[in-house]
């Protein structure tokens, strides 16, 4: 009989360690808590950048308190205290501790040659806050340090002592609203007359062209002289109105004392703004301080951009980066489009998307001179033969502008538009294609209708990015129509009211002109955190307004992935 097959023995079980579990978690958890505290880190990097900025660019509007300095040597300075550190004299002992210096903004450029000086502390005798220190924000010359003591208006005296800066207050807002009627007269009718002797003379050049019948050509030709005559009459007329307006402005005058006991004139009517800061409260400097920052975003630049505003820049950057996007948009979603739905896949495809990957890592200054040659002298050059002939040898689209610079930087960032669309698109899941298409609806149907709508977030996300690279960029648009001071915006009430073809400001290019080629840095150094923070809060604000859109309608679809 045989005995039962005996089955084979079960193998006990390997046991990991007791402490194994927690090993693991343990390493998790490390891992876990290095990458939060990198991101961490990360995020406190850019939070201290965004303050340091913040700090530097907001400080600048803050009005200071004007201190009085007398040195050993009798020196006399007034001024704002702006920064104090050690320094190493020549003659110092090593072993001594190092003395201190301080930075005074003492202003009155034209008297000292320069914004800023430094003094040090040892070298001064008397330090005090005289009350009736006195601050103006001038047109010309930047800011004055001194003190009221005289005013008048041709050779009557108006005002002395006590009275004389009540009355200069008065002045001051006379003479704000003769700047701002003169202004008027310069913009409106003034500069209607100019445009219009400007198209007469395109009129002329364009009846040569003509070259109709000697009847027809004199009839005209009598006609655009009778125009001419009557212009030259107009602008006659208006000269002689601006020219008494800045007569005004020039009558009244303002008798100052400088720390030295120099006694010099200022116009009343270049001056922007007068303050006395040792008698303001901290209330009144928080509402001058909130006026100045209003004032730098609204105004026009001075100075070779060293005072006033950016809203030219400003204004430039916005509306750029509006027809960058107008452009960029429809280019990249029909290329992706084409890419995804329409072409067969194969070894063409596949090269034209890597081509479209390299693209994106074409450096910036490449597109620039691309669209110098392409759009400015090829574009350009051939519809100012074909429709402004009149006007050569001067160029009016072959010559760079906001449009080519739009279309440049459109060209630069179409491969992210359509790398990100692409994704989109692939998102979209077949199923609802087929559930389209088995309802009885076209191909095209069921792309314009069913997908672009559920692949909206991706093409978002790639007109972010696109977004983001082109506010920053400079390079290329130094090229193509970018300009140093454009203070005309290219909007008026003139047809086509909207002119493509004006040079324009951006604040990329203000940032790098304030910073690096101004003739005083220490004075223009504000300037560049306050326009580099103005630039970010731009970004910020573009960025957000797509991401909102981009998570509605990622909010809307959302069945769309299921």
């Amino acid at each position: 009989m045989n005995s039962p097959i005996a089955p084979p023995p079960t193998a006990a079980p390997v046991r990991a360690p007791a402490d194994a579990p927690a090993r693991r978690r343990g390493n998790g958890r490390a891992l876990i808590w290095l990458c939060g505290g990198a991101l961490a880190f990360n995020l406190l990097l850019v939070l201290a950048q965004l303050a340091l900025i913040a700090w530097n660019g907001l400080g600048y509007f803050w009005q200071r308190d004007l201190v009085s300095f007398e040195l050993g040597d009798g020196r006399r300075l007034l001024g704002e205290v702006h920064a104090r550190e050690h320094f190493r004299p020549a003659d110092h002992p090593a072993a001594e501790e190092l003395p201190w210096r301080i930075q005074v903004k003492v202003a009155n450029r034209e008297h000292t040659g320069a914004d800023f000086v430094w003094i040090e502390e040892r070298e001064i005798v008397r330090r005090a806050e005289p009350a009736d220190a006195l601050h103006f924000e001038r047109s010309e010359w930047g800011n004055f340090h001194g003190f009221l003591r005289e005013l008048h208006r041709g050779e009557q005296l108006l005002a002395s002592g006590d009275a004389a800066w009540p009355a200069l207050l008065e002045q001051i807002a006379s003479a704000e609203r003769q700047r701002e009627a003169l202004l008027d007269v310069e913009k409106g009718p003034l500069g209607d007359v100019q445009y219009a002797l400007d198209a007469l003379r395109l009129d002329r050049r364009r009846l040569e062209l003509d070259a109709p019948a000697a009847d027809e050509r004199a009839r005209r030709t009598a006609e655009l002289d009778a125009r001419e005559k009557q212009l030259d009459q107009e602008f006659a007329g208006l000269s002689e109105r601006i020219a008494g307006l800045r007569a005004e402005l020039e009558s009244v005058r303002a008798t100052c004392e400088l720390a030295d006991g120099t006694r010099v004139e200022l116009p009343v009517g270049g001056l922007l703004t007068a303050l006395r800061p040792n008698e303001m409260s901290t209330f009144d400097k928080l509402l001058c301080w909130g006026g100045r920052i209003f004032g730098f975003l609204v105004d026009q630049p001075r100075e070779a951009n060293t005072e006033g505003g950016i809203f030219p820049a400003l204004f430039g950057t916005v509306l750029m980066v509006f027809l960058m996007s107008v452009a960029v948009v429809p280019l990249g979603v029909l290329a992706a489009l084409y890419l995804r739905e329409y072409s067969r896949q194969g070894p063409l495809v596949r090269c034209v998307r890597i081509a479209v990957n390299n693209l994106a890592g074409v450096p910036s200054i490449v597109f620039g001179i691309f669209g110098l040659g392409f759009f400015v002298y090829g574009i350009g050059g051939t519809i100012d033969e074909l429709f402004f002939p009149e006007a050569l040898p001067r160029a009016t689209f072959g010559t760079g502008g906001i449009l080519w610079a739009a279309l440049t930087l459109a060209l630069l960032t179409v491969p992210v538009v359509i790398v990100a669309t692409e994704e989109g698109l692939a998102a979209v899941p077949r199923a609802v294609r087929e559930g389209s298409l088995a309802l009885g609806a076209t191909k095209f149907e069921t792309i314009w209708r069913v997908v672009l709508p559920a692949a909206a977030p991706g093409m978002l996300t790639g007109v972010i990015l696109a977004i983001a690279r082109a506010s920053g960029e400079v390079a290329p648009l130094m090229i193509v129509g970018m300009v140093k001071l454009a203070p005309a915006l290219p909007i008026d009430h003139h047809f086509p009211f909207v002119h493509f073809d004006q040079k324009f400001m951006h604040l990329g290019f203000h940032l790098f002109d304030v910073g690096f080629q101004s003739p005083d840095v220490e004075a223009t150094k504000p300037l560049v955190f306050a326009t580099a923070l103005v630039l970010l809060v731009l970004v910020v604000a573009m960025n957000v307004v797509a991401i909102t859109l981009r998570n509605r309608l990622k909010s809307r679809y959302a069945g769309s992935a299921l």
